[in-house]
């Protein structure tokens, strides 16, 4: 029993030491910048948002872009959100830029950047596609009508960046940044070794790797309980897109997982009623399942 327990262990350093090596700088390059950009840029970004042209598609194309430059969690998204909103920002762009702030970060894009070129590019093309999608769809489905409720905020962020040395506001910042992501990166470690050492990568073949839509399909419902953190879930991606995980299938994963993190969707929940949040859920799972079997059927 002794002997189980200490092979078990040492297979779980192994191979949990290998994906740490592997991840780790992709981690703390992540980290710095987002917290940069936070503390240094970020009311510039809002600026460039709340300046965005008044040519309908050209603004939605920048607030894709902002969204993805942006750190702030969704929490942090919505005051700010509703600032721009009573200064009369269009609710399609809004939709855009919060849709892209869900799905991307630019600690998200650097994580992701090692899975390798293939899967980063699909991640970065789709999730720009999703949200301009989700911004076209607002404008000419709500011509008339709201879909946002931002009634219960106030209009303004607080600003939790207050030291009056702006390097103490940047270390600040980090530390933030890593006591929010440093557990789940170690738990993603974790599972990812313990799913190498006991499930059978022709079972993960078998799952993921079919390019039809029984393997899309479950790649995107897996994306919502299983999608804790974006760095967490970068390793149990590496480990399976080796096992045989198709691309589309990778990809599904990664637009339904963000989405709809229990975070993510607490929050917002807060400026959507039941019927829009009902509708933003099926956009989410129908987008991505269509997204994976798209890219099966192109690249598989």
């Amino acid at each position: 029993m002794l002997d189980l327990i200490e092979r078990e262990l040492i297979y779980l350093w192994y191979y949990s030491d290998l994906q740490v090596r592997q991840l780790m700088p992709y981690y703390i390059v992540g980290t710095l910048l987002g917290s940069f950009i936070a503390v240094f840029l970020k009311s510039k970004l809002s600026l460039l948002l709340q300046r965005a042209p008044s040519l309908p598609y050209v603004s939605l194309l920048l607030s894709a872009i902002l969204g993805f430059l942006s750190p702030i969690c969704m929490f942090g998204t919505l005051p700010l959100a509703a600032a721009l909103f009573q200064a009369g920002m269009r609710q399609a762009t809004l939709a855009c830029f919060m849709m892209s702030s869900v799905l991307l970060n630019p600690q998200l894009i650097i994580y992701s950047s090692a899975l390798g070129e293939a899967p980063f590019y699909l991640r970065l093309s789709s999730s720009l596609i999703m949200a301009l999608c989700a911004g076209i769809l607002i404008m000419h489905c709500f011509k008339k009508q709201s879909f946002f409720n931002f009634a219960a905020f106030s209009g303004t962020m607080r600003n939790r960046d207050t030291a009056p040395n702006v390097i103490l506001r940047y270390i600040f910042n980090v530390g933030r940044n890593l006591k929010a992501t440093l557990p789940y990166f170690v738990v993603g470690i974790v599972l990812s070794a313990l799913l190498t050492i006991h499930l059978p990568p022709a079972l993960i073949s078998d799952i993921f790797g079919r390019d039809d839509y029984c393997g899309v399909l479950i790649a995107a419902a897996l994306g919502v309980p299983l999608y804790m953190c974006g760095g967490g879930t970068i390793p149990l991606l590496m480990m399976a897109l080796d096992g045989g995980m198709s691309l589309g299938a990778a990809t599904a994963f990664m637009l339904s997982g963000p989405a709809t993190k229990l975070t993510n969707l607490s929050a917002l929940k807060a400026v959507l009623g039941w019927s829009h949040f009902a509708a933003y859920l099926i956009f989410v799972l129908v987008f991505s399942t269509l997204g994976g079997l798209l890219i099966n059927l192109f690249l598989g």
